[in-house]
């Protein structure tokens, strides 16, 4: 899987351009606010259909303009060559594989797998549950199109559930319960599942780049505890339901679970340091895409965004070692950074970013 070339219109600061990737490493080199990042989150809308950095599209269109437009020519792990454009015009998003429209999202999410290493990732360690379940709902939708359409379906019912509560609908609860159940369910056995795998991996590497022999690790703790099957979640949910038309929310479910990153036995947002805890969220990352491998044998397309900075000299050493496993990687540096020698190779291209332009 390689991104040959990248077309952008009008999104934020990049107004017009034409970049040639056509290389296993492309280095975006600027002063911050010159355009590097914009050129990620153009790649991952790409991916992704969404940004990394806003839940709005809009905002991502330039100032002056009514709408952007990316695209970009890619081959994929079987050489052949594919185009594919998302835009965003007045409000309204299309997206187009190979010059024909989809209207699902998810056929996009499984185009080209793509990770992205930012500074907000801090966020899936110190931050609120919500962060943290995102982080791993997207891992385990990137190789699992059921636990996609299940959390989707989930999430649907649950607004339909939370809607009858407030206006008084509540013949139509057991319906909603009935369904919430059984697909939250199948969402916590995926969970409990995937985080198991995933800490086969994760405390490893953390102890590989951070040199340190801390023991960090995720444990999952699931709303539903106490349900063995849908019945009893079914179950949960009808007890609740006083509680429920109370708060006017549905206060038990998947949407409720907790992931913990731990050191030992104590929450790490309690115990590490500012640099672990950014340290913690980039091996985060780094496990997501050795989990993608692991379950896909596909080697995902990497963004990484200005997070070298965070890192010592042996520790962005080792951090390089563990993502040799790509098919792509784009990293930002600002002018002044001294990036490893071993990224300057044939197979590397170089962009100067200035105001949007890349040269």
């Amino acid at each position: 899987m390689r991104i040959l070339s990248l077309d952008i219109h009008c999104f934020r600061n990049i107004r017009k351009a034409s970049v040639d990737t056509d290389a296993r490493s492309v280095m975006l080199v600027g002063e911050n606010g010159q355009g590097k990042t914009n050129f990620l989150e153009a790649l991952y809308v790409l991916c992704y259909g969404t940004s990394f950095r806003t839940p709005n599209l809009r905002e991502a269109v330039s100032h002056d303009g009514r709408g952007f437009s990316v695209k970009a020519d890619f081959v994929d792990d079987s050489g052949n060559h594919h185009e594919i454009q998302v835009k965003h015009v007045q409000g309204k998003r299309s997206i187009f594989i190979d010059r024909k429209e989809i209207y699902d999202r998810k056929e996009l999410i499984y185009t080209i797998p793509c990770i992205v290493f930012c500074h907000d990732d801090i966020e899936f360690v110190r931050g609120e549950p919500e962060a943290r379940r995102r982080f791993f709902d997207q891992t385990m939708s990137m190789y699992n199109p059921l636990f996609f359409d299940d959390s989707r379906r989930y999430r649907n019912i649950l607004r339909q559930r939370n809607a009858a509560l407030k206006e008084g609908r509540l013949s139509l609860v057991p319906i909603y319960d009935f369904q919430l159940a059984r697909y939250g369910m199948s969402i916590q056995k995926a969970r409990k599942a995937a985080v198991k795998e995933f800490n086969d991996i994760f405390p490893r590497m953390y102890r590989d780049v951070s040199g340190t022999d801390l023991e960090i690790s995720v444990e999952y703790q699931p709303s539903w505890k106490m349900a063995e099957n849908a019945e009893d979640a079914e179950e949960i949910l009808s007890r609740a339901l006083e509680r429920d038309v109370r708060m006017q929310t549905t206060c038990s479910g998947v949407h409720r679970d907790k992931f913990i990153v731990k050191d030992a036995d104590r929450p790490f947002s309690q115990t590490g340091s500012t640099g672990q805890l950014r340290l913690a969220s980039l091996i985060l990352r780094m496990a997501q895409a050795g989990f993608f491998f692991g379950k896909t044998g596909k080697e995902p397309v990497l963004l990484i965004d200005d997070v070298l900075l965070e890192l010592d000299v042996t520790r962005r050493g080792r951090f390089l070692s563990h993502i040799e496993d790509y098919s792509q990687a784009f990293f930002t540096f600002l002018p002044e950074e001294k990036y490893f020698s071993s990224l300057e190779d044939e197979k590397m291209l170089s962009y100067t970013v200035e105001g949007g332009a890349f040269r």
